[in-house]
């Protein structure tokens, strides 16, 4: 390592510590919240109303407030919020610090069913009462469950509007780091008692690593209904799927364009942007956008939604995007009003005139004002179309812009498109190849067409969006071949002739089993699956050797999967549903099953379930391998009749008890000798736990020592299991032993 990378790492260090060992926000003590620029810039634009600049400027140097997302899709949302309320928001409602009343967390008013909230306490207030330690340890611990979010409010907007169903197909074009599509995939699993939604999400991101965090925030909520690829948003290929007996298009029922940005509204959060803004930084990105953009309703189905978000408060990257799409439409595209989806929600009505300024201040109303010198930079679809009659027909007015004054949330701007047609391009300039003659039942296919590889220099035509017929040097993306051509036949275009190159890890494959494979046999007969049991949507990540885990994806998915292997390079898909267990095989299935995928199997399982209580789960999820009388008469003499390996404990609510939880509760466990075992990681037993009304706390250092009670086998077991990594999240001791109060002291997490 050279001297100066020595020094900078040693710089850095020295920040971060310096940023630990202080209070919230302490590391940008030098940084002064003042950007003379920014705020001429803004002055003149007009997108602030008349008298409220000043407020304004004041909201941007605040600090934004934290706000949580209870997640939506799970049937126990509603006891969750009951908890939150109960528990914590009553209490914090009457707390005084530093003889200073505490400001309880108020609901988000336009977000619906009170499933977002927002509190203004700081990290240096939450350590000042254990009250908001304990609040504080509920929100950390349910976030690394997947059942709160932290999400700032606006980010919450888009999903919002795309008005999911679950027969859709979604495409998420800039994913990362993720919490937008938590949203898409909570509101597909709506209903709880669909294990398959017919819909999905395939979620992308340019950056592999970033790519790794979605598969993070995707993995809390244990759908086999999302995919995670990594491509550029603005290239991103077209993907084919069999449709009755043929080959077709994947067109997406909904989009979400979460384009990158400047971030200018994302000041009170990411303070570097103050010294960091200029008003290049939007020039730079604005061609960028609009690819992403054209791409995007390029592989919108008709009659489907796409939104159009930025964190930028900058027309630039705003209304001058989507105008530039909508003339380029040609009427195929239409801003949707949706004033009235949200409501509650304050936000400003879209501009129909701005202007440019350079980062030396010089100002541009018009493209003919701009020195040819400057072409490069500032290109004509920056501004605002000249025409009246046109600009009037575009409704740029029925573009949302959030102001953070108004709400005290940060700054954003959304557009929702609705397609009415096949994109101009698509229609006028079609490019088909003829295939070969093949025989064909007797008749000669001759002139079937097929549709150009993807990335082809054949596909761009002058005129179109990626030609230069209207002057533009940025190619803003180019479609696969013409919409309306593309499902004639139902034939689809071969594999690119050249290998597209992929950046980052070389994931493992992903290999779906046959129905008579092998693994089948003993797991068929052991779980006693139904035979509705959908086992071509089983995979493994291996070609060779045992499989040590079996996943399942929706059928959907697998079709996107089986037709676009070479096409597109994927991340991550599937839940786990089984983990090999070599010790289980002598009970008759080597393969037990895993967490986090029982509710997407359990509706296929009709044998190995024993009922539960209430108590029974405490005693289950408190205990590590408590002996089978410990359970009530109920579950116990289901037990004793049941053989040794993998189970399913069930509770069902009782609706006549209101006083235990209403939502059902299925967990993974391991009938032993003489002793049964939860197989739960730790933060899904803290989550049950206080669904059960049990307070748990955990400590820095671990959970306590191992309970050596109960029989070797599910000792074994275990043991085997901790070793694969399937008790994720467990602590260093492997014990996932809670702390329950009263008897134990109450201590903080890192």
């Amino acid at each position: 390592m050279g001297k100066r990378s020595r020094q900078r790492q040693k710089n850095q260090n020295a920040s971060r510590d310096d940023r630990d060992n202080a209070g919230w926000g302490a590391g940008y003590a030098d940084i002064i919240k003042e950007n003379k620029l920014f705020e001429d810039y803004y002055k003149e634009q007009g997108l602030i109303p008349e008298g409220e600049f000043d407020q304004f400027m004041e909201a941007m140097r605040e600090p934004l407030p934290a706000t949580i997302r209870i997640t939506g899709y799970k049937s126990h949302a509603k006891e969750i919020l009951h908890c939150l309320k109960e528990k914590y928001f009553k209490d914090i409602q009457e707390l005084e610090i530093d003889s200073q009343k505490i400001e309880a967390p108020q609901p988000l008013s336009w977000y619906p069913d009170e499933q977002a909230w927002h509190t203004n306490m700081s990290r240096k207030l939450i350590r000042k009462s254990p009250l908001l330690e304990k609040f504080h340890q509920f929100l950390v611990s349910e976030t690394e469950s997947g059942n709160i979010s932290r999400q700032e409010a606006v980010s919450m907007i888009p999903p919002l509007l795309l008005k999911i169903e679950s027969h859709h197909k979604i495409l998420d074009m800039c994913a990362a780091p993720g919490s937008k599509t938590a949203q898409l995939i909570e509101m597909l699993h709506s209903d709880m008692d669909v294990p398959f939604p017919e819909g999905f999400v395939i979620a992308n991101d340019v950056d592999n690593k970033r790519c790794y965090l979605l598969v993070h925030q995707a993995k809390r909520l244990n759908s086999p209904c999302i995919m995670v690829v990594n491509h550029d948003a603005s290239c991103i290929p077209m993907l084919q799927i069999d449709s009755d007996g043929g080959k077709d298009i994947l067109f997406y029922d909904r989009v979400l364009c979460d384009v990158p940005c400047s971030g200018d509204g994302t000041m009170r959060k990411n303070i570097d942007v103050w010294k960091k803004w200029t008003t290049s930084n939007s020039l730079h990105l604005h061609g960028l956008q609009l690819r992403i953009a054209v791409r995007g309703v390029e592989q919108l189905a008709v009659g489907g939604r796409m939104v159009y978000s930025t964190c930028s408060l900058n027309p630039i990257e705003d209304e001058a995007v989507i105008a530039a799409l909508l003339e380029k439409s040609e009427g195929a595209l239409e801003l949707a009003d949706a004033s009235a989806d949200l409501p509650g929600l304050k936000w400003m009505p879209g501009v129909t005139s701005w202007k440019l300024m350079t980062k030396e201040g010089q100002w541009f109303s018009d493209w003919s004002e701009v020195p040819s010198s400057r072409h490069t930079q500032i290109r004509p679809t920056m501004f605002p179309p000249k025409d009246p009659e046109k600009l009037a027909g575009l409704h740029l007015e029925r573009c949302m812009r959030i102001l953070p004054h108004h709400q005290n949330t940060g700054g954003f701007f959304v557009a929702v498109l609705v397609k009415k047609a096949p994109m101009p391009w698509n229609k006028r300039h079609p490019k088909l190849r003829k295939s070969a003659p093949t025989q064909t039942g007797g008749s000669l296919a001759a002139d079937v067409p097929r549709l150009l590889p993807e990335g082809s220099a054949e596909e761009t035509e002058d005129g179109g969006p990626g030609g230069r017929g209207d002057g533009e040097t940025e190619n803003a993306g180019t479609p696969l071949a013409q919409e309306a051509a593309g499902k004639q036949d139902a034939v689809c275009g071969p594999p690119p002739s050249k290998k597209q190159k992929l950046f980052g890890y070389k994931e493992d494959p992903f290999v779906f089993l046959t129905e008579d494979d092998p693994v089948f046999t003993s797991i068929q007969s052991f779980y006693d699956l139904s035979p509705d049991f959908p086992k071509l949507n089983v995979l493994t990540r291996t070609h060779e050797g045992k499989k040590r885990h079996l996943y399942m994806v929706s059928k959907e998915l697998r079709n996107v999967l089986l037709n676009n292997s070479e096409r597109m390079k994927v991340i991550n898909t599937g839940v786990k549903v089984w983990s090999r267990n070599s010790d289980g095989e002598e009970f008759g299935c080597a393969f037990r099953l895993a967490q986090e995928g029982i509710y997407t199997l359990q509706p296929y399982i009709r044998s190995r379930i024993i009922r539960v209580s209430v108590e029974d789960i405490k005693v289950l999820l408190t205990q590590e391998n408590p002996f089978l009388s410990k359970l009530e008469d109920d579950a116990h003499a289901q037990a004793k009749q049941m053989g040794m390996g993998s189970i399913v404990l069930k509770y069902i609510p009782n609706p006549n008890n209101p006083s235990e939880p209403q939502c059902p509760i299925q967990l993974c466990g391991w009938r032993g000798k003489t002793s049964i075992r939860a197989f739960v990681p730790r933060n899904e037993r803290f989550h049950y736990l206080r669904l059960l009304g049990v307070e748990v706390f955990r400590d820095k250092q671990g959970l306590g020592q191992k309970s050596r009670d109960g029989a070797k086998e599910e000792a074994a077991a275990a043991t085997k299991a901790e070793q694969e990594g399937e008790l994720e999240n467990g602590d260093e001791n492997g014990s996932l032993e809670p702390k329950i109060e009263g008897g134990n002291k109450e201590s903080s997490i890192s």
